[in-house]
């Protein structure tokens, strides 16, 4: 009898513990290795320094505090030409007016003249910066793995979620994963 009720007293604070530790909502993601990601799930944002196109500097502290969604990105990506409206519309538009809120997509190796008519052609309002050599990117994801990618920070600076390509389902779950980040 005794070893049955502390079983079952066991049990229970093992449910209780591990509802605590887990963040509520937020899906747990196995990245595949195929991703090419070498930062991971938990970790903290690696320390990076950008420029916006329009001359403004950003670095991993200026977003602290902040839910902030970095999308790796070029211009001669199709998969993120098909990605960008929807960031567009399904987030930008969204919380661009939450303070609580950043977004910036990451141009890889090109050109500021490119980057700008880029962000014209493609109808985006969201801010994008510069990443010389890739330098930003490759902080991120491995040489030669493909650029379109996303990656979400929570307000104390961890990766909770990562995309690679753009699959409907995976984006739509990073939709609902920004959301109930921001309600936190």
């Amino acid at each position: 009898m005794i070893i049955k009720f502390i079983s079952y007293i066991l049990f229970s604070l093992g449910i209780i513990f591990s509802v605590i530790a887990q963040p509520t909502g937020i899906p747990k993601q196995d990245i595949p290795a195929d991703y090419g990601y070498i930062v991971k799930i938990g970790q903290q944002m690696p320390d990076i320094e950008m420029t916006l196109t329009d001359g403004i500097k950003v670095t991993t502290a200026d977003l602290k505090g902040k839910v902030v969604m970095l999308q790796f990105t070029a211009s001669w990506c199709g998969v993120c030409r098909r990605e960008m409206p929807h960031i567009e519309k399904e987030i930008w538009q969204k919380h661009k007016n939450n303070s609580d809120f950043g977004l910036i997509g990451i141009d890889m190796d090109e050109p500021l003249k490119t980057v700008k008519k880029f962000a014209a052609d493609m109808k985006i309002t969201y801010p994008l910066a510069l990443d010389p050599g890739g330098e930003i990117f490759y902080t991120f994801a491995a040489k030669g793995a493909g650029v379109t990618r996303n990656v979400i920070i929570d307000r104390s600076g961890k990766i909770v979620y990562m995309t690679r390509l753009f699959k409907v389902e995976e984006f739509n779950e990073m939709v609902e994963v920004i959301n109930i980040l921001l309600e936190r």
